[in-house]
């Protein structure tokens, strides 16, 4: 359903076809109507200042010297398993999660699905269905699923007569591969997202028309969205939302829009609240920007790590005052287009961290040279991507930037938290950066990072796939432990007949935990002993059946994952907790583990996550729980 009225021409947008907005230097639509070109120069080059520089950056207590070279631990050499066959890659061995040998399996990949219906661009979990939502933008009213013959087009343009007669977003079952079409009547072009407490996806901004655009779409198999077309602020295309400690979300940024507001729940009211001026986004705005799609990290502080281009802050979100300037990470840009990916590293807590200080940790692979978007769209010059990475722990009174290398350079990246608590790289590209036709030399090996062991063993390369996904490509974790790989459009419009053409095809990849030889290894919920509404601090007890006859505390982890909005390489709110153990009680092959819920929306936001026991680094199923 739609409520309200819908501008179908955009908002006064001039130039509205997609070929002017490929990126900021394609003679970018002035979305407030005002006439003429918009200036993305902002002033030239960034300005670093406000933060410290190449001294405060630091390789695993390696001195002065930035070293950059990094052993990788894994060859992956001939070991097949290219994608859509369903191969196996091996070659070297590989420990996940706490000294499990997976005997050289390097993980595998599955076809699933020939045609997703629309090109992924957008994807999340939802987990009281446990589908998997996926859609693309309408701008380019095509897709590969028509409306019914007996379904009306929606009217574009009552001038020229233009219609879109297509659905542009799935419910995706993750089971079967069924699909259920739901009708958007805004255009989603590159906007934000994320979950309530009750489920429900509430979407952000857009463009054009669906610029101001607020969305709700609840968690049923039977709803359909909810459009409010002129709810927001400003104008979010290419922002980020996060949520807060109360369940309410923040929206972070958007092409030129240096400011930011608070989003309500949903069911509460949002009436145009006015946006937050905030500079720092003016101030990392290059010539091609550079810094849309900002890391946006609700810290266990219950403040907000703000990442653009290459410098960060820390948002109060009650005083809307920075209370923190953190170093800069050298080497690039890392924010679209020159998308780098990252993730705040798993948060672990112990009983009793109520009152205790909680580290908090970000890490950030991979991005662009700043100049990288102008010479691929201007000279057809692909520079090679970054292949470092920055660790810093941002609840450090004196943090500092950790360098590492990857195995191998990569832009446009997912990043995805396993429930081990380590994290898979993949998708993206060697050269270029993001944007329509701007990168090649895709990057099809994945990358297994691994937080707790030493600089230099970190790393490990698995088993690729065949598929490129680059420009537009998703990543999500499924309950099964498993990671649904869809989407990638280089192009302008659905395209086939070109090098890389848009993709519809859907993967799932299985991590090295999920070995076949493994599988009688792998622990059991008992689902019916489950308490799955959870509060804060309390005391959870969690019980596995599994063919070990004896377990310790140091034998297994619980972890809760939240399930992030991805698109453009980001993922917003993912966040994975590794609670506290209290202790562990076998008998007859059952285990009862008693742990404590995290003690705050500050360290786990309220709604729902994936509840995973790993023992000995094999993750069981998750179970859906939810913290209020």
């Amino acid at each position: 359903m739609i409520n309200g009225e819908i501008n179908n021409d955009g908002l006064q947008q001039d130039n509205s076809s997609p070929q002017n907005s490929n990126h900021p230097h394609k003679e970018v639509p002035d979305l407030e109507g005002a006439g003429g070109d918009v200036d993305m120069t902002a002033g030239g080059d960034v300005n670093v200042g406000g933060g410290g520089g190449g001294d405060h950056v630091d390789v695993e207590g390696g001195g002065d010297h930035v070293d950059m070279t990094t052993a990788r631990d894994v060859n992956v050499g001939g070991g097949g398993g290219g994608g859509g066959g369903g191969g196996v890659g091996v070659g070297g061995g590989v420990g996940v999660g706490g000294g499990v040998d997976f005997a050289g399996f390097t993980g595998q990949w599955e076809l699933v699905s020939d045609n997703s219906g629309v090109s992924a661009m957008h994807a999340i979990l939802l987990p009281k269905i446990n589908k998997v939502l996926m859609y693309d933008a309408t701008i380019w009213r095509i897709s590969k699923l028509p409306y019914p013959a007996d379904h009306p087009c929606r009217m574009i343009n009552k001038q020229t007569g233009e219609k879109d007669c297509y659905y542009h977003s799935v419910l995706y079952d993750i089971n079967n591969g069924h699909l259920r079409p739901l009708e958007l009547n805004t255009d989603t072009w590159c906007s934000s997202g994320g979950l309530t407490d009750d489920g429900t996806l509430v979407s952000t901004g857009g463009f054009q028309g669906g610029a101001k655009t607020l969305r709700y779409l609840r968690d049923c198999d039977t709803c359909d969205w909810e459009e409010y077309p002129t709810a927001l602020a400003s104008l979010r295309w290419y922002s980020t939302q996060a949520t807060l400690p109360d369940a309410s979300f923040i929206v972070v940024g958007g092409r030129q829009e240096f400011n930011y507001e608070y989003i309500p729940g949903h069911g509460k009211q949002h009436q145009n609240l006015k946006p937050h001026d905030f500079p720092f986004l003016r101030e990392t705005t290059q010539m091609d920007e550079n810094n849309l799609y900002p890391f946006v990290y609700l810290s266990t502080d219950g403040n907000i790590f703000i990442f653009a281009n290459n410098r960060a802050v820390l948002l109060n979100p009650k005083s809307n005052q920075i209370t923190q300037h953190y170093p800069i990470l050298p080497g690039g840009s890392r924010n679209y287009p020159a998308n780098a990916a990252s993730v705040l590293l798993p948060i672990k807590l112990h009983p009793g961290d109520k009152n205790r200080k909680i580290p908090a940790e970000v890490l950030i692979c991979g991005g662009a040279r700043p100049e990288a978007y102008g010479e691929a769209e201007r000279k057809q010059n692909f520079m090679p991507a970054l292949k470092d990475c920055g660790r810093m722990r941002i609840t450090d009174p004196k943090p500092v930037w950790k360098i590492e290398e990857m195995p191998s350079a990569r832009v446009m990246g997912d990043m995805v938290i396993l429930p081990t608590a380590d994290i898979l790289l993949l998708n993206g590209a060697k050269l270029g950066t993001s944007g329509w036709g701007l990168a090649k030399d895709p990057n099809f090996i994945p990358a297994l990072y691994r937080p707790k062991l030493k600089k230099g063993q970190r790393f490990s390369e698995l088993a690729p796939t065949n598929i490129p996904r680059m420009y537009h490509s998703t990543s999500t974790l499924l309950p099964d432990g498993k990671i649904l790989v869809a989407g990638s459009n280089t192009n302008n419009g659905y395209l086939y007949n070109v090098e890389f053409p848009t993709e519809l095809r859907v993967e799932k990849f299985s991590p090295p935990y999920l070995n076949p030889s493994l599988a009688e290894k792998r622990p059991v919920i008992v689902v019916d002993q489950l308490q799955t509404e959870l509060k804060y601090g309390k005391k959870l007890i969690v019980q596995i059946k599994s063919s070990a006859e004896r377990l310790e505390t140091g034998d297994v982890q619980v972890t809760m994952y939240a399930p992030p909005f991805t698109t453009h390489g980001i993922s917003m709110n993912q966040r994975l907790i590794v609670l506290g153990l209290m202790e562990v009680t076998s008998n007859d092959g059952y285990h009862k583990i008693t742990t404590e819920a995290p003690p705050s929306g500050k360290v786990a936001p309220p709604g729902y996550y994936l509840l995973f026991v790993v023992q000995q680094g094999v993750p069981s199923e998750g179970v859906w729980v939810r913290i209020t």
